[in-house]
């Protein structure tokens, strides 16, 4: 069972703005080739932080309102958020271990 929870615009409050752990949000959509690259590693990146960082999937297409909030401009984008608000971003497709890092760095490891 994944460990990635896909969430929409009734949903995002809760699942991300109101965590108590930090929020790795990928931006995607079915379309886009780099955003199925990367699927994989944040199915990996949520079994290793499990318990400590909340991984959620936004599909940009379906939930338009929340990409334009959060000035979406290219997809992949991952946004870190931590006490309901984005703290780090990455755009594009990038190695496992940049995420880790942006990961680590946003718990303060």
């Amino acid at each position: 069972m994944s460990k990635v929870l896909h969430t929409n615009i009734e949903n995002f409050g809760p699942d991300v703005l109101k965590s108590n752990v930090p929020v790795f949000v990928d931006f995607w959509a079915e379309w886009c080739g780099p955003c199925r690259v990367i699927g994989p590693i944040v199915e990996e990146l949520a079994g290793e932080f499990d318990g400590k960082v909340r991984f959620v999937k936004v599909n940009v297409d379906e939930n338009q309102e929340i990409a334009e909030k959060y000035d979406i401009q290219a997809i992949p984008t991952l946004i870190v958020f931590r006490n309901g608000e984005p703290v780090s971003r990455i755009v594009g497709a990038a190695p496992k271990n940049r995420y880790q890092a942006l990961i680590r760095e946003v718990m303060g490891n």
